[in-house]
């Protein structure tokens, strides 16, 4: 009979187990694919003493019992060892045909994960309370809320792919984000009517600005999304029927490339209706555009309405810095400041302008192009006091 395996305690080592010349414990096994996988622990035993100068852990038959009890859960042996930002690599990397301002997204997001000690936890210790710590760190780091919902907008589902895929039992991020951190985001609200017609007025008067104020005035009338705005060509602006054909946006990469999408969502493709103003913005822009020595082709698409000094289509970044800069030059000059303006804000107060003046939440959603009733209807819970009183006083002489 064979004599038993013992260590250096004279402890009867058990099948599988062994202790390496250092010292260290090792349990040898096979994964689901016949592969040889090992356990290390410098302690045999949860009694057992942690050696000087090593870090705790759990001893190896703490550890090989874990791995029975997740077996017995059904999950798979040793495949808990993956780390956050393996495991959400992975995610993005099954993420095929996306958007590249959500592949942007998904870069954003594997970029802090890789900075963050939190990026080399393994996914079977992140517990729901570690989930909450990192967040609020981020917080307090002085991450921004939306900056926080993104982040966990991307590892939330990776840790419900490794929840699916049998790695671990539970999801640690299956909680309300706002119970956690601190919602500090600013809301972009509309601009009022009053203000939307001085910073109008500035722009038409304005030396420098002015040969942009059709492209402010549609961005005020219309409720185009700005990547839909630079990507009209001419041949989507139809004088005959007085409507905008919708069917695209343009967007430029990080590398610069020039890239023709389809609109954000299927509602998104829509013809939006003229009015006489806007039609007349139009055709000034045409009449104005200067003839460009090779005309811009993105994806089959020409004909833009706005090149830049380049020759090229001008796209959001140009025009949220101009709206930067004719606030900034208004406020230099006027006492009683503008409030930000951006291509959303313009979106924003078209809808509420539309929303006051008793527009049909229907037809409202139509032109703005919302997939869900759920974002236009809320535009009328911006409503003022006064307003309801005029709609009430409207109704009262009807």
């Amino acid at each position: 009979m064979s004599e038993k395996r013992r260590d250096n305690k004279n402890r009867v080592l058990r099948n599988g187990e062994s202790q390496r010349k250092d010292g260290r414990y090792m349990y040898k096994y096979n994964n689901e694919n016949g592969e040889a996988k090992y356990f290390y622990s410098w302690r045999l035993d949860k009694n057992d003493p942690t050696p000087v100068g090593k870090k705790r852990e759990l001893s190896l038959r703490e550890k090989i019992r874990k791995m029975e009890e997740d077996k017995l859960a059904g999950l798979l042996p040793g495949a808990s060892n993956t780390t956050v930002l393996e495991l959400v690599e992975k995610y993005v990397s099954l993420k095929t045909g996306v958007r590249h301002n959500t592949e942007a997204n998904y870069r954003f997001v594997i970029n802090i994960i890789k900075k963050e000690p939190f990026g080399k936890m393994r996914i079977d210790r992140v517990k729901q309370s570690d989930a909450k710590a990192w967040l609020i760190k981020l917080q307090k780091d002085g991450r921004g809320y939306s900056t926080i919902h993104t982040v966990r907008g991307v590892v939330r589902p990776a840790f419900q792919m490794a929840t699916d895929d049998d790695l671990i039992r539970k999801n640690p991020f299956e909680f309300q984000l706002a119970t956690v951190v601190v919602n500090d985001s600013v809301t972009r609200e509309a601009i009022s009517r009053a203000d939307m017609r001085k910073f109008l007025k500035f722009v038409e008067e304005d030396k420098h600005f002015s040969r942009y104020y059709e492209g402010f005035y549609i961005l005020f009338h219309t409720g185009l999304r700005i990547s839909e705005f630079v990507g009209l060509t001419i041949n989507d602006i139809d004088f005959r029927e007085m409507k905008i054909h919708v069917t695209h946006q343009l967007q430029r990469k990080r590398n610069m490339e020039y890239i023709i999408e389809d609109t954000k969502t299927s509602s998104g493709t829509r013809d939006i209706p003229m009015t006489s103003e806007v039609a007349e913005c139009f055709r000034r822009i045409i009449d104005k555009r200067p003839k460009a020595k090779v005309e811009p082709m993105i994806d089959g698409y020409s004909g833009f309405l706005y090149l830049d000094k380049n020759e090229k289509p001008m796209v959001a970044l140009h025009w949220e810095k101009y709206f930067q800069h004719v606030v900034e030059k208004y406020n230099g000059i006027y006492k009683i400041q503008m409030p930000k303006i951006t291509p959303h804000v313009c979106r924003h107060t078209f809808c509420s302008n539309m929303a006051k003046s008793g527009m049909n939440p229907k037809t409202l959603q139509y032109i703005m192009g919302h997939s869900d009733i759920g974002v236009t209807l809320n535009t009328y819970t911006h409503l003022t006091f006064d307003d309801a009183k005029e709609e009430m006083e409207r109704l009262a002489k009807a």
